[in-house]
């Protein structure tokens, strides 16, 4: 158990399966290539950058866009698929960062390291908001894809709502570095967005 990495190639070919599912237009593969790459990035600020990396490969492994469960359905499928890899309290760090994906506020964890790396694990999900504005915009539709279902005004009602949440916040990110790295742009971007959907 101790030498064995958290994932390995056996579980990442079954996670990448299931980032590869029909329907998955953002919420794919390449979302959880980037992460892993900013991880590698930011892994010298890194507590437990293994236990990051699970918890990106496993954030969104269970996605459906008319679920309200997702998070805690990703995180209980982390929890039975580490469970015998990682130690009760990894594991329950893990999942919780995976939880906290849904809302994007921190975990309380009493340990400051731990909740450090929440923190860039949190950001690292939210850098595309701070992309080159083609990049955002090819995420914006993506997203829109994955919601196809939803009827325009509702869509623009909903994505508004999301939007206008993000720009109240003081910061949308967690960690200096990615304030400095992406906040100016997501907040560009993510106005820019906003008086589309509005005006548009």
């Amino acid at each position: 158990m101790e030498n064995e990495p958290l994932i390995d190639k056996a579980l990442k070919s079954e996670l990448s399966a299931l980032y590869k599912a029909k329907g998955r237009h953002y919420h794919n593969l390449a979302h959880i290539e980037a992460m892993l790459a900013l991880a590698g990035d930011y892994r010298g600020l890194l507590g437990d950058a293994e236990a990051v990396q699970a918890a990106i490969w496993f954030h969104d492994a269970i996605y459906d866009s008319k679920a309200k469960d997702n998070e805690a359905q990703s995180a209980a499928l982390a929890e039975k698929k580490l469970a015998g890899r990682a130690e009760a309290g990894r594991l329950d760090r893990i999942s919780a960062m995976i939880v906290a994906t849904a809302t994007h506020q921190l975990p309380l964890f009493d340990d400051a390291t731990a909740v450090r790396d929440a923190g860039l694990f949190l950001d690292m999900d939210l850098s595309i908001l701070g992309a080159k504005p083609d990049a955002f915009d090819a995420y914006e539709r993506a997203v829109r894809r994955e919601y196809h279902w939803v009827e325009e005004p509702m869509w623009r009602t909903g994505r508004s709502a999301v939007l206008k949440n993000f720009l109240a916040r003081p910061h949308m990110f967690h960690t200096e570095e990615f304030r400095q790295r992406f906040e100016p742009q997501a907040r560009l971007n993510m106005a820019r967005s906003l008086a589309a959907l509005t005006t548009g």
